[in-house]
């Protein structure tokens, strides 16, 4: 009862952890969205699109934590996961749509530069980034070996960046004058909300056309559960895919000897791809001789 009560906790403090930073990230977004349209800082702007992706990437975080507590139903017997994927995917999409507008916009005022404010423009990004950094703070007291988490922190780390790259815009343009380090910068920005949302896009859209998940080999696990599992002649028609990145779900076929005790067999299928291939959710055909 003492481990339950310990994961519960843990559990619960995750995702208030996340909570907490995302409520952070969206307040901050809002705040540089609007002091970039005032001080017609583009690097600014760019910067509150690049924090958009935080704030997907903490919402789907905080989100698989409350999923985790919905039990499936009758419509839905693999439960409310994939829905965070296909978020994902959407999200991902949009990012893209920002990134593109953001380099347009840069592209123009590259030829044509905008007077920035510069000093307005300085503060927000010092303040963006002191939120980021307590963002990324509150992450990294979490459950270290929490993907969710992880992913979460290495998101804000990625948008200290843009902070960074919108203070010395601003800095440039106070001690030089030169305005199209603002529209320079912003084209970095986009570049790296680009390679969020490619990298969002690519995960949750190979996981939507039930791909196979990137760190298992078909072919190899099954020469491994051959080996691992006494009496398994044969397996064959093995599919694996996920419901999430953390969920792998399989079936397949083996084939048992004629000696072997069935039940035996299978029992030792589903342990050894549990606790050997981290694959608890399996569905297993067991067959005397292999099927055409």
């Amino acid at each position: 009862m003492g481990h339950d009560h310990n994961h519960d906790h843990t559990h619960s403090t995750n995702k208030k952890r996340v909570l907490w930073a995302l409520l952070l990230t969206v307040i901050f977004m809002v705040v540089e969205a609007v002091g970039g349209v005032l001080s017609h800082s583009l690097a600014l702007i760019a910067d509150a699109g690049h924090m958009l992706t935080d704030c997907v990437s903490l919402t789907l975080a905080w989100f698989a934590f409350k999923i985790a507590d919905k039990k499936a139903d009758i419509k839905r017997s693999y439960g409310y996961y994939r829905f965070q994927v296909l978020a994902a995917f959407v999200n991902g999409l949009s990012l893209f749509l920002i990134a593109i507008w953001i380099t347009y916009e840069a592209i123009g005022r590259i030829s044509e530069p905008e007077q920035v404010l510069a000093g307005p423009m300085l503060i927000i990004a010092c303040v963006g980034l002191v939120v980021n950094v307590v963002s990324f703070a509150i992450l990294q007291t979490g459950q270290k070996d929490n993907l969710n988490i992880r992913g979460a922190a290495l998101h804000v780390m990625g948008d200290m960046l843009g902070s960074v790259a919108a203070i010395v815009a601003a800095l440039v343009i106070m001690t030089t004058g030169w305005m199209p380090i603002d529209p320079i910068l912003s084209i970095l920005v986009a570049v790296l909300v680009l390679r969020a949302a490619w990298s969002i896009m690519k995960k949750s859209g190979h996981i939507l056309l039930e791909g196979t998940p990137e760190n298992v080999d078909p072919a190899d696990l099954s020469e491994k559960l051959l080996s691992e599992v006494e009496g398994v002649e044969d397996i064959h028609h093995v599919h694996i895919w996920s419901l999430t990145g953390e969920k792998p779900v399989m079936t397949m076929h083996a084939v048992v000897s004629d000696i072997a005790d069935s039940e035996r067999v299978l029992k030792d299928l589903q342990v050894a791809l549990a606790e050997n291939h981290g694959i608890a959710h399996a569905t297993i055909q067991l067959e005397t001789e292999r099927c055409d």
